[in-house]
């Protein structure tokens, strides 16, 4: 299965992709110039694969890259860099 996770602008979300098609998500807004992560989400019958990480992973990967801060309102992608201090450098309260 290819795995690839991508920014939707239009919807404003950063979306993981399963073989082309939408598996999980995680909703954003920009306030303040930072990225504010609100929900995120993996389809039910894609659950325990740990799409939830990668999706965080690379969310968090693309938004240093881009040079943006990121607010993780998100309880998953709050455990997430709470777990996860190499990414202590983006993240702002």
């Amino acid at each position: 299965m290819a795995v690839t996770v991508q920014d939707n602008p239009a919807r404003r979300r950063f979306e993981i992709l399963l073989d082309g098609e939408v598996g999980g998500f995680a909703d954003y807004r920009v306030r303040d110039g930072a990225v504010v992560v609100l929900h995120s989400e993996v389809d039910p019958a894609q659950r325990g694969k740990g799409l939830g990480g990668i999706l965080a992973a690379r969310t968090l990967d693309t938004l240093r890259e881009r040079g943006e801060k990121v607010v993780p309102a998100c309880p998953f992608f709050a455990k997430y860099v709470a777990e996860h201090p190499e990414y202590d450098d983006i993240v702002v309260e």
